[in-house]
């Protein structure tokens, strides 16, 4: 064998070696990197595996209890329960519920369950009339407004409720303390009522 011929030889090996080296260095770089987006991926993708029993309900609403933790009759036989008085990030507390009317006749929302405050009355019918007392620490909360000045409830509802039917409700106050475990619910047309807060 000619010196030339070994020599190409060695060259062609010596590529051979380095070519297979990198082509090893770079899988074991991108598998790294590789694996860790498909397991970013995974973590953050719901499991859908079986249709809907692998899919995660939303944690950022917890689900409404069905038992009221406080029911209160108010005037002309309408029914107000509060299911839940939750504290929320960011220092809220959001108060939920509904009102039913457990008469055969159809109830008209009266006027004052939207307040006297003229700055709310564009929003039309709404619950901005409702306050949390704090008897401890001896502050009133009131429902909490946007920045156009639209009360953080429910609003825009129909002015009347007919026989059997309910309204659901919402409406969110600053949060009093952490130590303050429960407030009085106060509601033009309701006798005042003690509520836990969670």
């Amino acid at each position: 064998m000619s010196m030339r011929h070994m020599s190409a030889m060695r060259r062609a090996g010596t590529a051979a070696l380095l070519s297979s080296s990198l082509v090893f260095a770079l899988a074991a770089c991108g598998g790294g990197g590789e694996e860790k987006d498909s397991d970013r991926f995974s973590s953050s993708a719901p499991a859908t595996s079986g249709g809907d029993k692998g899919s995660k309900a939303p944690e950022a609403a917890p689900s409404t209890p069905s038992e009221p933790i406080a029911t209160v009759k108010g005037d002309k036989g309408i029914e107000m329960s509060v299911l839940q008085a939750r504290r929320d990030a960011g220092g809220f507390l959001t108060v939920e519920g509904d009102f039913k009317n457990t008469t055969s006749n159809g109830f008209s929302v009266p006027v004052s369950w939207m307040g006297t405050e003229q700055a709310v009355a564009s929003t039309g019918n709404s619950l901005a009339a409702m306050t949390l007392v704090d008897s401890k620490g001896k502050k009133r909360y009131y429902v909490l407004r946007d920045t156009d000045n639209r009360p953080l409830t429910t609003y825009g509802y129909s002015s009347f409720i007919k026989a059997g039917e309910s309204l659901s409700f919402f409406a969110q106050f600053p949060a009093p303390p952490a130590t303050t475990t429960q407030v009085a619910l106060q509601f033009p047309g309701f006798p005042s009522t003690t509520i836990e807060l969670s």
